[in-house]
Parts: C-alpha cells; sequence; structure tokens
C-alpha cells in the first residue's frame, strides 16, 4: 500500500517523463488511456487521478471511485481500446480527506495502440506518433533490441506447461484481488492477458512467449529453450575455494524464487526489528527484491549464470545485464529500467515484487539495520549487489529447516540444538 508520506513525496516532483496528473472527478477521460499507451511504448510512468496539473489535491468522487476502477479495467483490457491490451490495476488512496487513484504503468516490451493510435512520451506530454514512419520504426526496433522475453515459440502448447503452477497463481491473484480478471479466464486467455502468447510483426506466427516458458514452463521446455538458464545459490565461509553448501536451481522463475528465498532463509539470521509497534522480517524483505531482482531483470540471451553468494559479512549478486549506464548507483538519482517488463508485471500480480524502482528503496531503507551499512548496486554488463551482514561463523545462522536439495549435507547440530545442549549441561 503506498503511504500518504510516498504520495506526498510523489505529487512534489510534479509532472515529468514518467509522472502524470489527471483532473477527474466521475469518469476517465480519454486522454488518461493516451497516457497509459505513451508510457507503455516509453520507460512506464505513473499517473495519479484527482491531482490538478499544479499538484493540487482535489479528489475524485467517492460516489464514483469503483465504477472509475471498474470502467480503468474493462477498458485497458479491451483490444478495441488498447492493442495490444494488458493488465493494469488502480490502487486507491485516501489522502488529506480526499480520494486519489494511483495507476503504476510498466514498460511494455510491445508497441501498444490506443484507439488504433500509437502514442509516446516527451518531457510531460503524450504525442501521436502513428503518421511520422521514421519514429515509429524507432520504436519497434527499441523494443525488438532490448527485450528477448518476447521471443515466440510457435511450437509450445499449453501441455508443455505446468497447468498446476498456472492454477497456482491465478489462486494467488484472486486471493490477493478478489476480482481479479484473472478468475474468469481460461489458461490461454490469462497467458494472453499477461502479454505470455504474442503474435510476431515480422513473421505472423502466434505462440508461446519465453517469458511465459521462463514463468510457467516445464523444466525440460526451459532446458530446450535456453540451455544455459541456472541461477547457482552458494555458501562461502569456511571453504572459500569451493563451497559450503549449494543450490543449482534450474527450474521456472515462481519456483526458482521459493528455493533462492529457502537458501537464504537457512543461511542468514533474521534480526529483531520493530517498525512502529509491528515486528518486521527485514531479511526477507531485503532478499526478496535481491531474488526478484536476479530473476526479472537477467539477459537470459546471455549465458552468465545468475549467482547468488553469502560470505561471512555479506552476500553478493551477480547477473547478465543490459546496462543504461555503468558504475555505483546513486538511489537518490536511480531512474529504473525494466529489463524485462512481462516478467516483472507477472511477479507483481502474484505478489512477489513490487511496483518498479521499490526494490531499491527497501534495500537502502532497510539494509542499513540488516548489516550495519547501506547496499551497493553497481550497474555494468553485470549487475551486482552487495548487502553486508552481521559477521557470522561458519555454521548456519538459523535453525530453519529447507527442504531444498543441496550438494554438500552437513552433520553439525542447528543453533537451536546447540543452545539446548547448552542449557542441559
Amino acid at each position: 500500500m503506498t503511504s500518504e508520506e510516498s504520495i506526498l513525496d510523489l505529487i512534489s516532483q510534479g509532472e515529468s517523463g514518467t509522472l502524470e496528473f489527471k483532473e477527474t472527478k466521475s469518469k476517465i477521460t480519454k486522454s488518461v488511456y493516451e497516457t497509459v499507451c505513451s508510457f507503455l511504448n516509453r520507460y512506464g510512468g505513473t499517473i495519479i487521478l484527482g491531482v490538478k496539473d499544479s499538484g493540487e489535491v482535489c479528489g475524485v468522487d467517492e460516489t464514483h471511485a469503483q465504477s472509475i476502477k471498474k470502467d480503468f479495467v474493462t477498458a485497458i483490457n479491451n483490444p478495441q481500446k488498447i492493442q495490444p491490451p494488458c493488465y493494469l490495476s488502480i490502487e486507491e488512496i485516501h489522502f488529506k480527506d480526499r480520494t486519489i487513484l494511483k495507476i503504476d504503468v510498466p514498460e511494455s516490451s510491445q508497441v501498444h495502440r490506443c484507439n488504433a493510435r500509437i502514442y509516446d512520451r516527451n518531457e510531460d506530454g503524450d504525442f501521436d506518433i502513428t503518421d511520422h514512419t521514421d519514429i515509429v520504426a524507432d520504436l519497434y526496433m527499441r523494443k525488438q533490441n532490448t527485450h528477448c522475453e518476447n521471443r515466440v515459440y510457435p511450437h509450445v502448447t499449453l501441455d508443455d506447461l505446468k497447468i498446476d503452477l498456472i492454477d497456482q497463481c491465478r489462486k494467488i491473484a484472486s486471493l490477493r484481488q478478489q476480482d481479479h480478471p484473472w478468475t474468469k479466464m481460461d489458461d490461454m486467455e490469462l497467458l494472453k492477458s499477461s502479454q505470455l502468447y504474442q503474435r510476431d510483426i515480422k513473421t505472423g506466427i502466434s505462440g508461446v512467449t519465453l517469458a511465459g516458458i521462463l514463468l510457467l514452463g516445464s523444466d525440460n521446455t526451459i532446458l530446450a529453450a535456453i540451455p544455459h538458464h541456472r541461477t547457482d545459490c552458494i555458501l562461502r565461509r569456511i571453504n572459500l575455494d569451493r563451497y559450503d553448501d549449494r543450490d543449482l536451481i534450474c527450474t521456472n522463475l515462481i519456483e526458482s524464487h521459493q528455493r533462492v528465498m529457502a537458501f537464504v532463509s537457512k543461511h542468514l539470521p533474521d534480526p529483531f526489528y520493530l517498525e512502529g509497534t509491528m515486528q518486521r522480517s527485514i531479511r526477507d524483505t531485503i532478499f526478496r527484491e535481491v531474488a526478484s531482482n536476479i530473476l526479472i531483470h537477467r539477459n537470459y540471451t546471455n549465458a552468465f549464470p545468475a549467482k547468488l553468494i553469502i560470505e561471512s559479512d555479506q552476500v553478493r549478486t551477480e547477473n547478465s545485464n543490459r546496462p543504461h549506464g555503468h558504475g555505483a548507483i546513486d538511489p537518490r538519482s536511480f531512474t529504473p529500467y525494466p529489463k524485462n517488463p512481462n516478467i516483472a508485471r507477472f511477479f507483481r500480480e502474484i505478489g512477489l515484487a513490487d511496483e518498479l524502482g521499490s526494490g531499491v528503496r527497501n534495500l537502502m531503507k532497510y539494509g542499513k539495520a540488516f548489516g550495519g551499512a547501506d547496499p551497493v548496486l553497481i550497474e555494468g554488463d553485470v549487475f551486482r549487489i552487495v548487502v553486508k551482514t552481521q559477521k557470522i561463523s561458519g555454521e548456519s545462522a538459523t535453525d530453519q529447516p529447507t527442504d531444498q536439495p543441496t550438494d554438500q549435507p552437513t552433520d553439525q547440530p542447528t543453533v537451536s540444538v546447540r543452545r539446548l545442549l547448552e542449557s542441559l549441561n
């Protein structure tokens, strides 16, 4: 949920290439959909309904808020309005006794049209570029060269995907949002709505995309499409030349995320942390974002394996990357660029990731409390994250069990067992 403090900070930035205000009272105007289209085609952005161009919060009519949300979700999934259609949701926020609506629009890996027109974003305006063939051609070229997740595999069918995993994702989405559109879609409609099944505009051939295979494919299908796919989790505290524990993950991205988090829980402590009056797991908050980063924003055309390495006083990750710059990232001036927007969007729908850019904010917010220093993020052909931890000995730091396989099982007693033995003695 977006806090009142963060929405105030957002509004204070003023309209820009990635932020648009709309003075909406009882219904959505067509300009909202044009902005959605331009954000999809450019770098994504945020639309706030109920705010004037000047930044003054006027709010939407509370009696019409639900109908506005319903009309928007219906229209955004209608190919007559947005082509290809996409799924976006609206967050309702109560701010200074007024109701405003926030729409987060990710960058898309496809070129979208609104009412059969192509819009692009420049500074704080939306521009119809349909009749400018050179600009449209550049837009298509940028999408094709940047996003490998859209590669179509025409011979992959639903039988090559894990149908039970699709059902699981549908249930998770419905628990997070009771009237989620996925609940009314069959498996193929869900794939198309999530842009995991597309038509290649160069060949006219339709099929499941690489993103669909990575998210929902069987292990054999994934390895047939990209044999080099793997995520390597390594514990290296005592045997620095090799490893003390390891999980080599070669499965779909959803189950990969679960296994990365299980490995982290097995080998890292979860320090006591209060946020207000509520206890919060800062370990899980931090490494949920780290795990999402190495899975969502990877350049899957590169055979360089993603790594998460736990050492005595830090955790390092390495991930193949298409850089938008080089060097250490300054969170104050950081502009997020989604590498695989469709994968990122799917992760958000099932609660494994938040809105674009929130991961860096969470890392910086909780990283120092976790390890005594701010995390370091380094952009380059290999994207690196370094999260400091409290210095730990070579034994497992937690007694939480895990069912994940490891190459080198250990007979060392857990922390709770050692404490019990000490008490008995």
